[in-house]
């Protein structure tokens, strides 16, 4: 542990959330928007279904911890809403366990504190003619479709209507780019720069429009040590220093 302590934000999901800061990913941009302003936290696992997610609950947040996340992004769905193998195996979980699963760790989460806050991503599309034609034949047929992952979409989607939970349509989000399927994913799955970009600029909507008290937006929240100080770069008439604390030019994009 060091210090001072900020808000810590978590990111909890499967390969989407481990993979994040791969690729120009969305969990690096939010760390660079949020630096000296909150400690972002991963907590990704490839592979890995609600079923998965509910079984770690306790560990991953437990109740009695000393300092509870301001934060938590969660998402689980993609592989979910994969269709069934024959053999019983496979990250497949029907719809209405899906449903409860995700109630399950949305109820954990909401009783850590009276200040975690909670953001879920729903289930984004897929590029399916990259899905179906990447076997290596290592692995059987994926049977992974957009009416398959709208389903999912839409089920969390009315889960956190219902429950007071935001949300992030990522199906949604992801079709109003040009040449999506392209442009998105690495893979027909994974998220390239393109599609974390999206990411980064739904969950800032979604915090700068929370009504939250404090506010998690990152143009309303302190930066850390931004006081003056005479041991920064000198200005050009000598007279004083620049406080360099607030500076984003170097961001390839200038966030909202």
């Amino acid at each position: 542990m060091v210090g001072p302590s900020r808000p810590q934000f978590v990111f909890f999901g499967s390969s989407i959330v481990q993979l994040c800061f791969s690729h120009g990913g969305w969990g690096s941009i939010l760390s660079d928007i949020y630096s000296r302003k909150a400690d972002i936290l991963l907590r990704g696992y490839y592979g890995w279904n609600s079923r998965r997610a509910i079984q770690v609950l306790d560990q991953v947040f437990p109740k009695e911890a000393p300092v509870q996340p301001s934060l938590v992004i969660v998402y689980f769905g993609g592989n979910d809403s994969m269709g069934p193998h024959s053999s019983g195996l496979g990250p497949h979980v029907p719809l209405d366990e899906y449903i409860e699963n995700m109630r399950k760790i949305a109820i954990h989460l909401k009783s850590l504190s009276d200040t975690t806050r909670i953001i879920f991503l729903s289930c984004p599309p897929v590029d399916e003619t990259r899905v179906g034609s990447g076997l290596s034949g290592i692995l059987s047929e994926l049977i992974r479709t957009n009416e398959l992952c709208q389903n999912y979409s839409n089920a969390c989607i009315k889960l956190c209507q219902e429950m007071g939970v935001e949300v992030v349509d990522l199906f949604s989000a992801f079709q109003k780019r040009d040449e999506w399927t392209k442009a998105c994913f690495t893979d027909g799955v994974h998220l390239s720069a393109e599609g974390s970009k999206i990411v980064v600029e739904e969950i800032l909507k979604v915090l700068r429009e929370a009504e939250w008290v404090p506010s998690l937006h990152w143009k309303s929240m302190p930066t850390e040590f931004s006081e003056d100080s005479p041991y920064y770069l000198v200005t050009a008439d000598g007279k004083r220093t620049l406080n360099p604390s607030e500076w984003t030019f170097h961001r390839e994009i200038q966030w909202d």
